[in-house]
């Protein structure tokens, strides 16, 4: 049974969020977004749910990790190509987001990342199709 996928992350500064993802080409869903939450749309069925700290903290008894000091989550997301991994990145790192590690080139699977204005972990990555055995 198909279901939706929503990440939810707490950023400290909505605006500030919502602009760096726009320069990655993404798009928000305005039924969702307002002063508190913004809905990132990363695919049909799958999104990130940006949410103010204060309102983050509202749907967990512990407190909100701050992900520039510890990994909290690693968001892997797979893209159609070996250049789009690059474009991806490269966009990010224009945007302000800092490298979280090396681009790592395996022949039949690249894969690169970086931490958003908040400190989250996004990666990147393509595997050769005829690799992928099934």
């Amino acid at each position: 049974m198909p279901s939706n996928i929503f990440v939810n992350l707490p950023v400290r500064n909505l605006a500030r969020s919502m602009a760096f993802f726009r320069a990655l080409g993404y798009d928000f869903n305005p039924q969702f977004t307002d002063a508190n939450a913004a809905c990132l749309v990363i695919d049909e069925r799958i999104y990130a749910m940006l949410l103010t700290e204060p309102f983050f903290a509202g749907f967990i008894e512990t407190p909100v990790a701050q992900a520039g000091t510890a990994t909290e989550v690693l968001i892997a997301l797979s893209v159609d190509s070996a250049d789009a991994v690059r474009l991806m990145v490269e966009r990010a790192l224009a945007a302000g987001a800092a490298p979280l590690k090396d681009l790592v080139d395996r022949g039949f699977m690249v894969e690169w990342g970086f931490r958003d204005p908040d400190g989250h972990a996004w990666q990147y990555l393509w595997m050769d199709p005829a690799h992928i055995q099934g």
